[in-house]
């Protein structure tokens, strides 16, 4: 049974004469979470605003569950949008809000009142019915627009960075509120953001994307675990990213220092980085470490310290529950699970 149902074939576009989507294909599953990650400007809410409808694509085609749907317009598709200005309408309450798109559409007043009470249970606002937009936090707001969203029963939402205007604590409350209710509803979501936490939280797949073009699509896991190269390592999260020469499959060097590693399959004596995460340092003795440093300085975040130590002519950030003194000379040691080999990427010395 094919479950795919949004596929892009071939999608470019541009925005005065400059290509912002290259020829990009993707399909996404019924029931899918996915998020497009990256930074300003590498086309993910372009991609978004093409499913929508709202951007036309000046090649390729978009298809919904096997159908052409290039040339329908944005309201005869069964996709509905949260932007991250929610569009309330300030004039009406919480119902008449929630209500609006089934009031369009001419449905009875008793079937709007079961439907608008249904989606005030599933954003928590039950009560909230009469409160005018303003009397609401930012965060009631973004659940008003979500309820209103989803009312009309799309088969995808689109979310493109609904959560930016929110503080951080807010913000990760409603991360795990909207995995919750695409979990509960059991339809398609399809998120934008620039935030990586973000991504890694709420996703079943990522997709990380730089000028126009998707560079890897994976599990949260996969993309952080394995990222394909320097950019998608250095942006899913801290990494110590280092040049170094694979002299045989399974043993590189950087830093000076032959390891061990997991990799094959590149040619002898090339250059590669190499990307070690914070978090898979071990700290031990000057004696015992692969790697000799200085720590220059220690922070404490909260669930570890980072450490920032300078050995070998580089500096390399540590992230341990462990604590040391600036000015100690410490031992650091690698095992070759640790260590990440990657094909330079172009324009990357």
């Amino acid at each position: 049974m094919n479950d795919i149902i949004i596929s892009l074939q071939g999608i470019s576009a541009e925005y005065d004469g400059e290509k912002v989507i290259d020829k990009l294909n993707l399909d996404i599953r019924d029931h899918e979470f996915v998020t497009f990650l990256g930074p300003s400007g590498c086309g993910k809410t372009t991609t978004l605003r093409i499913i929508g409808g709202f951007v036309e694509p000046t090649e390729g085609d978009v298809f919904f569950e096997g159908k052409k749907i290039t040339d329908v317009p944005a309201f005869k598709r069964n996709i509905n949008t949260v932007f991250q200005r929610y569009a309330l309408f300030p004039h009406l309450n919480v119902y008449d809000n929630i209500a609006f798109g089934l009031k369009l559409k001419k449905v009875p007043k008793e079937h709007i009142k079961i439907q608008v009470e249904e989606m005030l249970k599933l954003v928590n606002l039950e009560g909230y019915e009469m409160r005018k937009i303003n009397q609401l936090s930012g965060g009631q707001q973004q659940r008003v627009a979500i309820a209103r969203a989803l009312i009309n029963k799309p088969k995808v939402l689109l979310l493109d960075e609904p959560l930016g205007a929110l503080d951080l604590k807010l913000r990760k409350e409603m991360q795990m509120e909207l995995k919750r209710i695409q979990q509960a509803l059991g339809i398609t979501f399809i998120y934008v953001t620039h935030d990586q936490e973000e991504a890694l939280t709420m996703s079943d797949r990522v997709l990380v994307m730089r000028k126009g073009k998707i560079l890897q699509s994976g599990s949260p896991e996969d993309i952080y675990n394995e990222p394909v190269n320097a950019f998608v390592a250095d942006f899913i999260g801290e990494s110590n990213i280092i040049g170094g020469v694979m002299l045989d499959d399974y043993l590189v060097e950087f830093a000076g220092v032959k390891f061990e590693c997991e990799d094959s399959g590149f040619s002898r004596m090339e250059a590669v980085d190499v990307v070690i995460r914070p978090e898979d340092f071990r700290m031990v003795s000057v004696d015992e470490g692969q790697i000799i440093g200085k720590v220059e300085s220690v922070i404490f975040k909260g669930v570890h310290f980072e450490i920032i130590v300078e050995g070998h002519g580089l500096q390399w950030m540590i992230h341990s529950t462990q604590s040391r003194e600036v000015g100690d000379m410490i031992g650091m040691t690698l095992t070759p699970n640790d260590i990440h080999v990657m094909r330079k990427m172009e324009g990357r010395r």
